[in-house]
């Protein structure tokens, strides 16, 4: 108890002897943390309104003829052998002439002459609407061509094309913004810790002398890097958290919200974030507690 009650009254010490530096630290890691889940934020709720698409993931497969029962499980296997899927319809002609009809809404007086059988029966392929799908849709797509009586396919392929481009460069920019919060949480923080310990030297050289074990001199440091990162992320994720409803207020009328629900982190994310970083900035401490301690 006393131990710990020494910890952590040198800890408050160290704060409030250094605070112009502390103070810039924790700046740092809050805008390093900001960053981060800004752009992490923005990627998984790309991701969930891409789940959220249904008609622009579905391949069309126009057949020359009406398939028989028996050709149609044929075509559900050489499917299902390329990549699972959500679901596999069968339209018949009759079928598109009426969804047809129905699209022409009051102007389906212009099929009155035509035949019901004149568009080709198709088979329409909904995809699993994750990543994976996005990045061999194309390839699904060239597959399908080569199964028989396959006249064409069809799908969204401009639009998917550059969803998934805007889905890597976020994912690009994320792995990014990822390593510029372990550079800045770590080398921050050691550097603090180190310009602490410079100014202390003295003073610790005798903590060793009369027999300080080395736990008693680093745990004070280690702990403040901890708090600075417990600190800096608490305050970066509150950032962000203020940011987000902003934006909710700012654009709730827009057609893209609308459209689309954007969420925040759940709570076991922002733990697993703030936990991170804090972890990140003691590690930082602990370098150059031990580094100090082997001159």
């Amino acid at each position: 108890m006393n131990f710990l009650l020494a910890v952590i009254k040198q800890t408050l010490r160290n704060l409030v002897q250094t605070w112009s530096s502390q103070l810039l630290t924790l700046l740092t890691i809050t805008l390093s943390v900001l960053i981060f889940a800004f752009f992490y934020l923005l990627y998984t709720n790309v991701l969930h309104a891409g789940n959220q698409l249904d008609d622009d993931l579905r391949l069309i497969v126009y057949l020359d003829e009406e398939p028989s029962p028996a050709m149609q499980e044929e075509y559900r296997d050489k499917i299902l052998k390329f990549d699972r899927v959500e679901r596999i319809d069968f339209i018949s002609s009759k079928d598109a002439f009426s969804r047809f009809a129905e699209q022409l809404d009051e102007d389906r007086d212009i099929l009155t002459d035509m035949p019901k059988d004149f568009l080709p029966p198709a088979i329409e392929v909904y995809p699993y609407r994750t990543l994976d799908t996005l990045t061999k849709i194309k390839r699904f797509s060239d597959y399908l061509l080569t199964l028989p009586g396959v006249l064409k396919v069809q799908y969204g392929r401009e639009w998917v094309e550059r969803f998934y481009s805007f889905i890597k460069l976020l994912r690009i920019v994320v792995i990014l913004s990822g390593f510029l919060l372990i550079l800045t949480t770590t080398f921050m923080v050691a550097n603090t810790i180190r310009l602490t310990l410079l100014g202390r030297k003295e003073e610790l050289e005798l903590l060793r002398l009369v027999g300080a074990s080395t736990n008693y001199i680093r745990m004070p440091f280690f702990l403040e890097g901890a708090l600075q990162g417990l600190a800096g992320s608490t305050c970066g994720m509150a950032a962000l958290y203020l940011l987000y409803n902003w934006i909710k207020l700012r654009f709730a009328v827009s057609s893209v919200m609308a459209m689309f629900e954007f969420t925040f982190f759940p709570l076991p994310v922002i733990a697993a974030i703030i936990a991170i970083s804090t972890l990140l900035c003691g590690s930082g401490s602990f370098s150059s507690t031990r580094k100090f301690l082997q001159l």
